[in-house]
């Protein structure tokens, strides 16, 4: 080698870089080094884009569409956003603010885009569990098909149709595109975003960027904080990598922080326009402001524990749901069959390219994009596993996409690499492979007694595949070149059949190992974890599988019991906000004994889940008929039917009766929405005549709810079960009733 010169490693053979697609009006045309990257013979011309391609995509689109679809009407969906899409259908004023009744007393704990969207589809179509669905299930589809063309656009159309294959098949992005949490149209948004970041990047045009920060934006109006995760990553991939002048990077730079301030924070700069008195309580805020749920509960609260978030990792709100806070929480008991499968690739994949990409042009695209994706999964990862607030296990359907890009682009560039006959990389697809099927191993075994002999299987595959490489690596015609493809083929299917496995079980399975809905999970239960809905506290530990899933009974061995608002708990655990039994609707069992709002349970962690109306296993819930047919026929022109203490408990009664109710402390029971000053007014307008106290207290405001109690039981009359039951109905429902009570309130 001449003196001062140097040379990428490793040596690999000739090929021209250059990215371009016969989609792409404006291809990248800069040559980077002749060495990189070593191409995959046979292939396509660049400009060519192969027969099979779209076919495979259309195919994995049907597959996806299958697995959020299917059955979707026996699904349980989320009630406390279940209720605020209806709200948001009978009021305007809800559908804007997000508000969980239609009185607009108070909202949701999250800013309300992803209710706009359900809630605009189900005005257009009518109100139901389909209507509803359709939204999330476009973006879960439009996520894999973005995902697909950006992938493409850079490394090719093999790649991107793994990534599109393995995003498909990850267990809790299918579990939680069956449902109607927000986490869906999140994932969306910001992958179009990280997509336009890119193609900013690719063609140096300024209206890409600004469009990445426009849906940066509304992923912020989707989730808050959340939303931003993503974006050092888009910002340094576009500073480091863009061809443009630093002057002019700073401008459009600029442009686009203007675009991405606009475009988070209008709803709560117009929530903050509005007088307190004219709009509804912000739920999940200390002072009804829209300012403080961003910074607190939404905010910080979420990673550093407090501000209605519990107190951390260990048994604060993110470890009642997630496990214990720390560097390798995504592969414990609870998350690791969710999520995990293809992490030890994707970051061994990340290294490698970034390696492989040598001493590449500062704007070359390959070492762009596996920093932008690569960014994506480390940022996510790192915010997800460290958190201390509330950590529940769909939110890691966001690392599906950073996880489903680097495995596909890996997967190619270390195919490259290993068939370029360099013996420096001939082992390291081999390797990868390795740990995944062992991996694989790991999460199915932990699965005792579920699909026992699918881990052989894996392991079987994976073993031939991994000889089948090693032996005709430098096949190229004939036989061998044949059982390489078959190889590379068991390879896939190996490293697929696990997340598959999982991803099925909640379309085709009848139990599955998360609460519907509430806490949606794929594949059977493997650990402890279950919460409750709306990002707020479960009264539950980590320990092992224990309670009952909605629509049955699993007996285990849950290591804390507790309960949600509205029903009885049997167990150890502590009482959760708006305790207390009741007419009210009760709850299916869940780990560790206890109850949520839907059926009942025992210490044991028993029950019986019972469906209402409402439409779709989750959109509603079994309440007390007799109880509500009185509290309508003698709402007598009251604004709402019943003040309760809990936004589950007022979601599902929304449900069941498509009248408002009031939710007094909001979901996590620290919402300061009622006062008694509140309640009076509501009562000397005749807006409110009944109310429900719950024992045990009603919420985490204590001095607050001593005063209201106080005020209630002098002046409030109590309504008996005689008065709307007769014989055994009355003594049994008088019984469930022995510690919640029903006040009627009246003018005074």
């Amino acid at each position: 080698m001449a003196p001062g010169k140097s040379q990428p490693s490793p040596k690999l053979p000739p090929h021209d870089a250059r990215v371009t697609s016969a989609t792409d009006p404006h291809p990248h045309t800069e040559t980077v080094s002749a060495d990189w990257p070593p191409p995959a013979p046979p292939t396509a011309p660049p400009d060519r884009v192969p027969r099979w391609s779209l076919p495979v995509l259309l195919a994995i689109l049907v597959l996806a569409g299958v697995l959020y679809g299917w059955n979707l009407s026996g699904n349980s969906l989320n009630n406390f956003y279940s209720a605020a899409v209806y709200s948001g259908t009978q009021s305007w004023k809800a559908w804007f603010f997000g508000s969980l009744d239609a009185g607009n007393f108070l909202t949701v704990d999250k800013p309300p885009f992803a209710l706009m969207v359900m809630g605009l589809s189900c005005r257009v179509f009518g109100f139901g569990t389909w209507q509803m669905m359709l939204p999330e299930i476009a973006a879960g589809l439009g996520t894999i098909w973005i995902l697909h063309t950006s992938v493409k656009r850079v490394f090719g159309h093999a790649a991107a149709a793994i990534a599109a294959l393995v995003l498909a098949l990850t267990p809790i992005t299918v579990a939680i595109n069956r449902d109607n949490n927000p986490d869906t149209i999140l994932v969306l948004l910001m992958v179009g975003g990280a997509a336009l970041a890119l193609r900013a990047v690719r063609t140096d045009r300024l209206l890409p960027l600004i469009g990445s920060a426009v849906l940066f934006g509304l992923a912020f109006n989707t989730k808050m904080l959340q939303g931003y995760i993503a974006l050092p990553a888009v910002f340094a991939v576009y500073v480091y990598a863009s061809k443009l002048g630093w002057r002019k990077k700073a401008v459009n730079l600029a442009l686009a922080a203007a675009a991405l301030a606009v475009s988070s924070f209008w709803w709560a700069t117009a929530v903050s326009l509005v007088p307190a008195d004219d709009r509804p309580y912000i739920g999940g805020s200390t002072d009804g402001s829209a300012w403080n749920l961003i910074m607190g509960y939404n905010g910080l609260g979420r990673v550093l524990g407090g501000e209605g978030n519990g107190g951390g990792g260990g048994g604060g709100g993110g470890g009642t749901f997630a496990g214990t806070a720390g560097i390798g929480r995504m592969f414990n008991e609870v998350l690791g069959g969710q999520i995990s499968w293809l992490i030890p690739f994707a970051f061994l994949a990340l290294v490698a390219g970034l390696l492989l990409c040598g001493r590449a042009p500062r704007t070359d695209l390959t070492r762009a994009a596996l920093v932008l994706w690569g960014g994506w999964l480390v940022l996510h990862y790192l915010t997800f596993a460290m958190a201390e607030g509330t950590m529940h296990p769909y939110y890691t359907t966001a690392l599906a996409p950073g996880i489903a890009a680097l495995t596909g682009v890996g997967g190619v560039m270390l195919w490259r690499a290993f068939r370029s006959g360099d013996v420096r990389w001939s082992w390291v697809l081999p390797a990868g492979l390795a740990v995944t099927g062992i991996w694989a191993i790991v999460l199915l075994r932990r699965a005792t007694g579920w699909n026992t002999w699918l881990w052989p299987v894996v392991g079987v595959l994976m073993v031939l595949a991994i000889v089948g490489l090693s032996v005709f690596r430098t096949a190229a015609s004939g036989t061998r070149l044949r059982l390489l493809g078959v190889s590379v083929a068991a390879a896939l299917v190996a490293a697929l059949a696990g997340p598959t496995a999982y991803a099925a079980s909640p379309a085709f399975s009848a139990t599955t190992g998360g609460m519907g809905g509430t806490n949606p999970t794929a594949g059977p239960s493997t650990g402890g974890g279950i919460g409750g809905p709306g990002g707020g506290r479960g009264g539950f530990g980590g320990g092992g599988p224990g309670g009952e899933l909605p629509g049955g009974t699993r007996q285990g061995s849950g290591q804390a019991g507790g309960e949600l608002p509205g029903g009885n708990g049997g167990g150890n655990g502590q009482m959760q906000p708006g305790g207390g039994t009741g007419e009210l609707p009760q709850g299916g069992g869940v780990p560790g004994g206890g109850t949520a709002p839907g059926g009942t349970g025992s210490g044991t962690g028993t029950g019986a889940a019972r469906g209402g109306p409402g439409g779709g296993g989750g959109m509603g819930g079994s309440v007390d008929s007799a109880l509500v047919s009185y509290l309508e026929k003698h709402q007598d022109g009251a604004k709402w039917l019943l003040a309760v203490s809990n936004s589950q408990s007022a979601g599902q009664l929304i449900l069941s009766t498509h009248k408002p109710v009031i939710s007094m402390w909001g979901f996590t029971g620290t919402d300061r929405a009622m006062t008694l000053t509140r309640l009076k007014e509501l009562v000397k307008k005749g807006e409110l005549h009944y109310i429900q106290l719950g024992g045990g207290g009603m919420g985490g405001n204590s001095s607050l709810n001593q005063e209201i109690t106080s005020w209630v039981q002098k002046n409030g009359t109590v309504v008996k079960a005689s008065d709307y039951t007769t014989g055994s109905s009355s003594s049994q429902s008088s019984q469930s009733n022995s510690t919640s009570t029903i006040y009627r309130l009246d003018r005074s």
